[in-house]
C-alpha cells in the first residue's frame, strides 16, 4: 500500500478569522458600491404640485408650460403662447407625445404627469440629445436637462388637428373678408 504524506495543520492565530470576514464583508460593500455607481441614471419625475385625472398617453397633444435648463441651472429654453385666438387651444405650449417629435425622455416623463399638475423633469443624456445636441444650441454634448414643467391640458390628436382645422378656416374667413374689392371700382 502506498503512504499518504501527512501535513498537520497549524493552528490558526487568534483574531485571523475575524480580519478574514472583515475582508470578504468590505470586498462586497466595495463591489456593491461600484455596481451602483455604474447603473446608468434613470428619468426622474418629482412632484412639485400633484394633478388629477389621467395622465396622457403617446398620441396625445399635451400644452406645458415649461423651463428647460442645465444641471449647472443655465436656462437654454422657455416655453412661449401661442398666436392664436384664446379659448380654441388650452394655454401653453402643444408638444405631440409620440417618439421622434419630441425628446425620449420627454415622452417617457410626460407620461407620469397629470392635468395641472407641476412637476421637476430630469431627463439622463441618453434619453435627451446625447453626444449630438442640436446645431448652435447651448446644450452641450451628452448633458443631463432640467425641466419645470406645468401641465395644463391634454387632448387627442385628432381633436387637435380638428381644433387647427378649425382655426384655418376662421384665418381664411377672415382674410377674403378683409380683402374687398379693389378700390376704386
Amino acid at each position: 500500500m502506498t503512504e499518504i504524506t501527512r501535513v498537520p495543520l497549524q493552528p490558526i492565530k487568534k483574531g485571523s478569522l475575524t480580519k478574514l470576514w472583515l475582508g470578504v464583508i468590505v470586498a462586497i460593500l466595495l463591489g456593491a458600491g461600484l455596481a451602483w455607481a455604474a447603473m446608468p441614471k434613470g428619468l426622474d419625475v418629482e412632484t412639485v404640485t400633484a394633478g388629477s385625472g389621467d395622465s396622457p398617453k403617446v398620441g396625445d397633444v399635451v400644452f406645458v408650460n415649461y423651463v428647460g435648463k442645465l444641471t449647472d441651472g443655465t436656462e437654454f429654453d422657455r416655453s412661449q403662447p401661442l398666436p392664436v385666438p384664446p379659448g380654441l387651444f388650452p394655454e401653453g405650449n402643444p408638444l405631440l407625445l409620440e417618439e421622434g417629435a419630441i425628446i425620449d425622455g420627454f415622452v417617457a416623463g410626460l407620461q407620469q404627469m397629470q392635468k395641472g399638475g407641476s412637476y421637476v423633469l430630469t431627463i439622463p443624456a441618453d434619453q435627451a440629445y446625447g453626444a449630438e445636441p442640436p446645431p448652435g444650441s447651448p446644450i452641450p454634448a451628452n448633458a443631463d436637462l432640467v425641466f419645470e414643467i406645468e401641465v395644463i391640458d391634454f387632448m387627442s390628436r385628432d381633436d387637435f388637428q380638428a381644433r387647427a382645422a378649425a382655426l384655418q378656416q376662421m384665418m381664411g374667413a377672415e382674410g377674403e373678408a378683409g380683402a374687398g374689392p379693389p378700390a376704386g371700382e
